[in-house]
């Protein structure tokens, strides 16, 4: 097997069709398909921020659910959202405002075939992907060594949210260790959610959030080559929201 996997997409459509087109997958009457068999992954953040959340959903049930040729877990926005439509009381902020706003102006109709879709999406969604034959473990903030084959709470908050300190910068932004420098583990992982500028590899790991709908760009891995794979991004260039990973604690 021959894996795409896709960074933190937030809404960004255009960039990803881009990307898949880049990639070699082509579509034909609506279905998509690739020359080579590969499979896409979708790292999770698929919505949230940018224009075109509601559209990104729908192509990526397609490609999950129907058609079978992609694979998906979940982000902390994609929680979120969830957790949006299962009815809980969220902040609609930090992005969700921007594709609650987006599904609220759908009609009634649509708005439910849209809620059925993500949540059902989210729903048959594993926390993690790991390919054992392939040593490899896709998670969208991240897994250390030892919680690999876990799924309780802290599996799921580290997997979700990355390995926070519970502290704040002065941007307001979460403090996070950097779990990725001490990585002693076999597997490979490949992890987003935090933006970076170029996608950061080390120990066997790769982020590969490289902030598209900060106006940097969309990135895919593929694996097994560990061929990166960008296509710029068309949303404006917002440099205080990557980081630059220093000594972190």
């Amino acid at each position: 097997m021959k894996l795409d996997i896709i960074g933190d997409i937030h809404g960004c459509l255009d960039e990803l069709l881009d990307l898949l087109d880049k990639l070699k997958y082509h579509q034909n009457n609506g279905i998509y398909s690739h020359p080579h068999g590969n499979k896409i992954v979708f790292i999770g953040d698929i919505t949230d921020r940018g224009p075109d959340s509601i559209a990104v959903i729908r192509l990526v049930y397609q490609l999950v659910m129907e058609q079978k040729i992609a694979y998906y877990v979940p982000g902390n926005h994609c929680n979120k959202l969830y957790r949006f439509f299962l009815g809980n009381r969220v902040q609609e902020k930090h992005g969700l405002e921007t594709t609650v706003a987006e599904w609220k102006s759908l009609n009634e109709s649509q708005q439910m075939d849209i809620q059925e879709k993500f949540m059902t999406l989210y729903e048959k969604a594993p926390l993690y992907l790991q390919f054992e034959d392939m040593k490899l473990v896709v998670a969208h903030a991240g897994i250390k060594e030892h919680l690999i084959g876990q799924k309780d709470g802290h599996t799921k908050s580290f997997v979700l949210y990355g390995d926070v300190t519970g502290q704040t910068d002065h941007q307001g932004k979460p403090i996070r260790r950097d779990w990725a420098k001490r990585y002693r583990g076999e597997p490979w992982i490949v992890y987003g959610h935090t933006p970076v500028i170029e996608p950061r590899q080390i120990n066997r790991t790769i982020n590969i959030d490289t902030g598209c709908v900060f106006g940097n760009k969309l990135t895919a891995f593929q694996f097994p080559e560990q061929t990166i794979i960008s296509v710029p991004s068309n949303q404006s260039f917002q440099p205080e929201r990557f980081t630059d990973f220093p000594d972190n604690p």
